[in-house]
């Protein structure tokens, strides 16, 4: 099981050391990924039960499985 890990990991490593615009595309898609999951963060999945008491917080949690 060991030596397979160590040979899937030189592979890649030989892989990517072997590359010319890999490294940069890699790195755009890097930036793409984070950028991407800040916005949507940002945007669409806003923390409803900031700022609200414990008992606010079952209340809410408890409506939602309830009606759905």
């Amino acid at each position: 099981m060991k030596r397979a890990i160590v040979a899937i990991y030189n592979f890649y490593a030989e892989g990517f050391k072997n590359m010319t615009w890999g490294r940069q595309l890699w790195w755009i898609i890097l930036l793409k990924v984070v950028l991407l999951f800040f916005v949507l963060r940002a945007f669409f999945f806003r923390p409803i039960l900031a700022g609200k008491s414990d008992e606010q917080k079952i209340e809410y949690v408890s409506n939602q499985l309830i009606r759905e």
